[in-house]
């Protein structure tokens, strides 16, 4: 059975909404899809900085929320 490897990338916009962008496959055949807008691309290099680039350009969404709670560096 062939396997499918399937990674996301979640960002909040400044309304503390969550948007997801999902990698899907392996080596040089993979595919980014948006789960807020149904955006969908081939992404043969860098498919997480490409959907990190979508998450910011097309939904404003920046702040990992895996960071929550955590000062951003030179606020204090």
């Amino acid at each position: 059975m062939p396997q499918i490897d399937t990674s996301r990338v979640s960002r909040r916009d400044p309304h503390g909404r969550e948007h997801t962008v999902r990698v899907q496959g392996a080596g040089v055949r993979r595919t980014i899809g948006c789960d807020t807008c149904g955006w969908n691309q081939n992404a043969q290099f860098l498919p997480w900085l490409k959907a990190e680039e979508h998450l910011a350009q097309a939904h404003q969404a920046t702040a990992d929320p895996e960071q929550a709670g955590q000062e951003p560096p030179g606020s204090s």
